[in-house]
């Protein structure tokens, strides 16, 4: 049977002595799942090449699910992550990191808008969901649309960095229905996402990181199987960060498998500490 996972390709290290003092890890992983017969799952990143854009940048991870049941959902997921690579690689320094994510993914989700009308029929309803961060100094910067989710796991607990944008989450929030009383309709089925407007809403924010914390982006393959605390236990039982993320999506096809599955795991080894006077990061000694 062909192996149906693809990972994420690592890097050359950086050489001694040339590495800014944020220093991250990385692996990522993606699985049919069980049951599909196509990933609509994309992922990607962004490595600094050099110190200067190690200080700058940082680093970047993005994930996409295409929409299940729509057309060219796979085609969505990959306009959308190759739109925000590109951009980012693209981008000059900037003061507002939180502002250039939300830009990128604006960006992305008129490319997908304007790819479904081209296609005409074939690509009606075409859309998926994104969640990307940035790690760049001490500090995670998140943005996402839809219900992929992005993670902080530190010293064995785990807290969710995103909001899924669901009718169910939303009807929560506003106090119409109770956390039990959300359909299996209502559960999935998304409030914003990717491609399907021509403007859309990004939600985003900026999340202090420490040394040994680790971050994970994932679809809801993942966190529609695994509870939270089975996912922090997994990653912390870990040896590695491949053997963390090959863990995860195994126990996801276990507990479920209906889905495809993506995780993405980033650990800061090290942080940049930095101050900000007017607008401008200082380096604090």
């Amino acid at each position: 049977m062909p192996d149906r996972r693809h990972a994420l390709p690592r890097p050359a290290p950086t050489p001694r002595g040339q590495s800014s003092a944020l220093d991250v890890e990385f692996a990522a992983l993606t699985d049919l799942g069980r049951v599909r017969t196509n990933n609509e799952d994309y992922f990607g990143h962004v490595v600094p090449d050099s110190p200067e854009r190690a200080t700058s940048h940082g680093w970047l991870f993005v994930l996409a699910d295409g929409v299940g049941g729509h057309n060219r959902g796979e085609v969505a997921s990959r306009i959308t992550v190759e739109s925000v690579l590109a951009g980012f690689r693209a981008s000059p320094a900037v003061n507002s990191f939180e502002s250039l994510l939300i830009r990128l993914v604006k960006e992305a989700n008129t490319e997908v808008y304007e790819a479904g009308i081209a296609a005409g029929p074939a690509g009606a309803g075409m859309s998926t969901t994104v969640v990307l961060c940035a790690v760049r100094h001490d500090r995670v910067y998140v943005a996402h649309v839809g219900d992929s989710r992005c993670y902080l796991i530190r010293n064995g607990t785990i807290k969710s960095l995103t909001r899924d944008h669901t009718v169910a989450n939303e009807q929560l929030r506003l106090g119409l229905i109770s956390a039990g009383q959300a359909g299996p309709i209502t559960r999935h089925a998304l409030s914003r996402s990717i491609g399907s407007e021509l403007f859309v809403n990004v939600e985003s924010g900026i999340f202090a990181v420490l040394p040994g914390d680790t971050l994970l982006l994932c679809s809801d393959g993942l966190h529609g199987a695994v509870p939270d605390s089975k996912i922090a236990s997994t990653v912390a039982s870990a040896t590695d960060l491949d053997s963390a993320a090959r863990n995860l999506i195994d126990l996801a096809n276990q507990l479920s498998g209906d889905d495809n599955v993506t995780v993405q795991l980033a650990r800061v080894r090290g942080v940049e500490r930095m101050g900000v006077y007017r607008g401008r990061p200082y380096k604090l000694r």
